[in-house]
């Protein structure tokens, strides 16, 4: 956060009701205008240093959408293959056992 953090006191511009006379209406105004300076460019620095992170943290939201998405597209990727490796290992302990049989036959015929 911003060093200017904001306080009541920062953002106190005017400070009694007293009566004013004519002399001292242009150094009361003075002071109130300097005092409304110094919170305005406190506000200022307070909003500017949210937008940064507003911004910063749009920035992290996208890269971790990113790999989110490169994480899903590897995991689809891995089911694909896990789906084929189980599907050749079915196919290959058909073929194995069907061999085996032939095998076990072409032994027992020629007995």
């Amino acid at each position: 956060m911003s060093d200017m953090k904001l306080t009541n006191e920062k953002m106190l511009t005017f400070t009694g009701h007293e009566k004013v006379g004519t002399f001292k209406a242009g150094e009361k105004l003075m002071e109130f205008g300097e005092k409304q300076n110094a919170a305005n460019e406190a506000l200022a620095a307070n909003v500017n240093e949210l937008i940064k992170r507003v911004c910063a943290l749009e920035d992290k939201q996208l890269q971790n959408e990113d790999i989110m998405r490169r994480i899903a597209n590897e995991l689809a990727g891995l089911k694909k293959e896990l789906d084929r490796v189980r599907l050749t290992e079915k196919l290959n302990s058909g073929a194995i056992e069907r061999l085996d049989r032939a095998v076990k036959l072409a032994e027992g015929d020629g007995k």
